[in-house]
């Protein structure tokens, strides 16, 4: 811990002098769509190329994009040409965005890190490579400074990928977090009540989900039984690997229908006795390793702990901290394990392109990215 607390001294309260040209590839999608829209009025960062896929290369994005934001089109975007996703197209971009589909994520973003572009992926195909970091700031921070030992391994320059993670494991993770730092965790059950916006769009139809919960969602809950497990464990000493953590997840997934928030019932069997009193104080007193760095998209406080019996809920509570907080609350008693709570993320905001967002901040915080 004082490794790290020292590594982030120097950079606390820091600002940049100029603004970092981005790309964003697979821009007409939900979650680059997401992109544009946080990246708007972003104080360090301002888009400078958009790709997509070949139909829609060539042709002005207001043209190309089926808009589902809440907000405009900002209208410098609108009329930006559409590039096709090749490393040529991006020069003058300092880093990329990939929000890819992950059918053609993989190769696509290797070459731009070959091209010696830091990319920012969303997708999930580099999450398990030896090298690549699952990155949440606010819970692991520590583990972008593996990206060291990528760039040598695999004879990237400037070039490097970070991930974020799956949706649904963000927000469990940094709920995770302090309570595995303040008790060990030994077994962890969650059972994830999933917005309709994280299938895409356009996503599950109307007659599916209508009226209904589906309790099903492809390959989710291997993720989530797997990610929590790289993204809490140890990196080595020499910055060279990850050690894995210990403690076993049992996950069920269900799409429900909300547009935007991942509420999770999550129930946890800890390595040492906790009352809930004391569970609640080590969740609200929570400050994650990036706090005072001034990153523009971090939250105050990553996780907000609700009093209210009935709360969180995806209406009220997914924008908290303009969603990249974490909230937690029904925290008490389990007859089965030890302690039980509902947690809730925003899932293209914390959980997706906001995460990448977030991590691109932290990247620049640490001069890994210049």
């Amino acid at each position: 811990f004082f490794f790290f607390f020292f590594l982030f001294l120097p950079f606390r309260n820091m600002s940049v002098q100029k603004k970092f040209k981005v790309g964003i590839l697979g821009c007409t999608g939900t979650v680059g769509q997401k992109f544009i829209q946080l990246l708007e009025k972003h104080p360090w960062f301002e888009i400078g190329t958009i790709g997509a896929s070949e139909r829609s290369a060539g042709r002005p994005y207001g043209e190309v994009v089926h808009w589902t934001q809440t907000t405009c089109i900002p209208s410098a975007v609108a009329s930006m040409q559409v590039k096709k996703c090749e490393p040529s197209d991006f020069t003058g971009c300092d880093l990329i965005f990939s929000a890819l589909d992950n059918s053609v994520a993989g190769e696509i973003e290797v070459a731009f890190a070959k091209a010696d572009f830091p990319v920012f992926s969303n997708a999930k195909n580099h999450r398990y490579d030896q090298y690549v970091p699952i990155l949440i700031p606010t819970a692991n921070a520590e583990h972008l400074a593996i990206v060291k030992k990528q760039q040598e391994a695999l004879g990237y320059k400037r070039g490097f990928i970070v991930t974020n993670a799956n949706c649904s494991s963000t927000g469990l993770v940094v709920a995770l977090r302090p309570l595995l730092d303040a008790f060990g965790l030994e077994k962890v059950f969650v059972v994830t009540m999933q917005a309709i916006s994280g299938a895409g769009y356009p996503g599950v139809s109307s007659l599916d989900i209508t009226d209904n919960v589906v309790p099903f969602i492809s390959g989710e809950e291997w993720k989530l039984e797997s990610e929590p497990l790289k993204i809490l464990g140890v990196l080595s000493s020499d910055s060279c690997e990850f050690v894995q953590a210990k403690f076993q997840v049992s996950a069920h997934c269900n799409r429900v229908h909300v547009i935007d928030g991942h509420t999770e019932s999550v129930s946890v069997k800890l390595s040492k006795p906790a009352s809930v009193e004391e569970v609640l104080n080590t969740l609200r007193n929570y400050k994650s390793s990036i706090h005072g760095l001034n990153l523009p998209s971090a939250p105050p406080t990553p996780i907000v702990v609700h009093t209210a019996e009935n709360r969180p809920q995806p209406r009220l509570d997914r924008d908290l901290h303009q969603g990249y907080a974490v909230s937690v609350g029904r925290v008490r008693s389990c007859n089965l394990l030890d302690i039980k709570f509902t947690l809730l993320s925003h899932n293209t905001v914390i959980g997706a392109a906001g995460g990448s967002i977030l991590n691109a901040e932290l990247a620049i915080a640490q001069r890994i990215l210049q």
